[in-house]
């Protein structure tokens, strides 16, 4: 695969994907999953670099992410013509750690709710990436500097 042109950074509340995100750089998921596809495809079509954090917990969800709805890599515009839409190449940082490290860290938190029972129906509903997915896994036992330069360094 070509050199990503968006980066996702995923993983299950508390792992860090808001953190990581920005030292980089109650809607139906669907339409809200379009609509950050369609930001992705924008930017990218412009040539800038995006930053994404968003849980992703599944498959489709990512899938969306990447090719949208409908998975249509043509747009039609205002006279009908179709265009062909910017490639979003997308790598997935998933970010890692067992439950036990997970609530730990969303207790030490201020402001930012999470129950256990919501953060085990959390782990529950995660699918991991895998093959033919474009990702990285990175464990939350790291610390922000080793996780930042393993990203970097895979993007090189």
């Amino acid at each position: 695969m070509a050199s990503p042109n968006a980066l996702l950074v995923m993983g299950v509340s508390g792992s860090g994907k808001s953190t990581v995100g920005t030292l980089l750089s109650s809607q139906d998921r669907i339409p809200w999953l379009c609509n950050l596809h369609d930001i992705l495809q924008r930017d990218v079509a412009s040539g800038q670099h995006v930053i994404l954090a968003c849980s992703a917990l599944k498959k489709v969800y990512r899938d969306i992410l990447i090719q949208g709805k409908d998975g249509a890599p043509l747009k039609c515009d205002e006279s009908g013509k179709e265009e062909k839409l910017a490639e979003v190449k997308l790598l997935v940082v998933h970010l890692t750690g067992s439950f036990e490290v997970i609530s730990g860290r969303l207790l030490k938190r201020k402001g930012h709710f999470m129950s256990p029972e919501l953060l085990q129906s959390q782990f529950d509903t995660l699918e991991p990436p895998s093959a033919p997915e474009n990702f990285i896994q990175i464990s939350v036992d790291k610390n922000l500097s080793e996780i930042i330069a393993t990203i970097i360094e895979t993007l090189k």
